[in-house]
């Protein structure tokens, strides 16, 4: 895979170099495109003797944080190197892909890779490497069109965006009025026992992730089921509901029942709204149930629920040195997650393992691709006991851009 993928990484500055055009960029962040369907809506570069579309995006920056008078100085990280490409294969048949380079090529991910077969608008197929329709976010993730260096908590901790899996479903959109909605309907392998077996201890959704084997084998046999159904009116904005459940641990082994079928079901509600004055408003909600063994200490919470509060405005827009598009943006992100939502068995108190987090930004971006980003933050954290809250303040400054 390696090989392959330094070969792509050879071949691109050539196709770029023999004919490149743009692709998409009218459309990056046009009002008029869904989260659905932001995997085709990217810049890309293409050749005629090519039916492909090749492209991709960077993120990097700096980090000097400290927790309660604690510090570890000053941080450079490379996060993300992500190769993406997509091609009609024929009158009806799409097929896309993403692979991402986590950390440094520490972690190598192939984030999806499904081929579309498209009957009518509203009824398509879509099989392969599939990203779990959960959220707004997890769909919509790539770093360039965000002001935030962090991806939201709730998002991370508790989805985890960007969480895919192998698997089939259908697809398709249509309009009521002046309104567009879509829906989606997959099956794919799942989550496993890892989500309450983890270095975290806690539950944890993204241990899964770690699973080698989570493309070419299911745990225990059961699909995990994903819906998401959203409606994007022109003044209202989009406003999503999804769904992803299933049972999740190894509850049969060699023909023999060795546990009871436990289930995880994750609940989002979105809106995105974006106007013609550069206004960005996004508001996510996710609930978080998990079916924990009776056995397990109350440390694995049952139920876990997260949010974000996200608000952006352009406040310059003009050309600026030899950037003729470029503009800058302030704003926001008020957030927050609660690991263990319950009380104790014993004492009835609450259970505490919650975060809370406020970011201001400030951004330039000298062109639509391209992104440069100021964030501070404060960050309250508080133990499973609600122990005095460990307090984090950092400052970070960084870049995205699509290539």
């Amino acid at each position: 895979m390696r090989n392959t993928l330094i070969a792509l990484l050879f071949y691109l500055p050539a196709l770029t170099q023999a004919q490149a055009d743009s692709i998409a960029k009218d459309s990056l962040f046009a009002d008029t495109v869904m989260n659905k369907d932001a995997v085709y809506h990217r810049p890309g570069v293409w050749n005629e003797k090519l039916p492909l579309v090749l492209g991709g995006y960077a993120e990097g920056n700096t980090l000097y944080a400290g927790t309660d008078g604690v510090t570890e100085g000053l941080q450079f990280q490379m996060r993300r190197f992500t190769l993406y490409t997509y091609s009609r294969l024929g009158r009806s048949l799409r097929f896309a892909a993403e692979v991402e380079f986590e950390d440094g090529a520490k972690e190598i991910n192939l984030e999806s890779a499904f081929l579309d077969l498209e009957f009518i608008p509203w009824l398509n197929f879509r099989g392969g490497v599939i990203v779990n329709p959960i959220g707004a976010f997890n769909q919509n993730h790539d770093g360039p069109k965000w002001d935030f260096i962090d991806r939201p908590i709730c998002a991370t901790e508790l989805v985890p965006s960007t969480w895919s899996n192998a698997g089939f479903g259908l697809h398709g959109n249509f309009t009521a009025g002046k309104s567009r909605v879509t829906y989606e309907i997959y099956i794919t392998n799942g989550f496993n026992d890892e989500i309450i077996s983890n270095k975290k201890n806690r539950t944890w959704l993204g241990a899964s992730k770690d699973s080698p084997n989570r493309f070419e084998e299911n745990n225990n046999g059961m699909p995990l089921t994903s819906v998401r159904c959203a409606v994007k009116h022109p003044l209202r904005g989009e406003t999503g509901i999804s769904w992803m459940g299933g049972v999740y641990n190894t509850f049969r082994k060699d023909g023999l029942t060795v546990d009871d079928r436990r289930r995880m079901d994750v609940f989002s509600l979105d809106h995105t709204l974006s106007t013609n004055k550069g206004t960005r408003l996004l508001i996510e909600y996710v609930w978080v149930a998990v079916d924990i063994p009776e056995t397990y200490t109350q440390q694995y919470g049952e139920k876990q629920h997260g949010y974000y509060l996200e608000f952006t405005q352009r406040i310059f827009n003009r050309p600026f040195l030899q950037f003729e598009k470029s503009c800058f943006h302030a704003g926001f992100r008020y957030e927050g997650a609660d690991y263990n939502v319950g009380t104790f068995r014993e004492t009835g108190g609450t259970i505490g393992d919650n975060i809370m987090r406020i970011t201001p930004v400030v951004s330039w971006r000298p062109t639509p691709e391209t992104v440069l980003r100021f964030n501070y933050y404060f960050q309250s954290e508080e133990d499973i006991l609600l122990n005095p809250p460990s307090r984090t303040g950092a400052f970070l400054f960084g870049f995205s851009t699509y290539f």
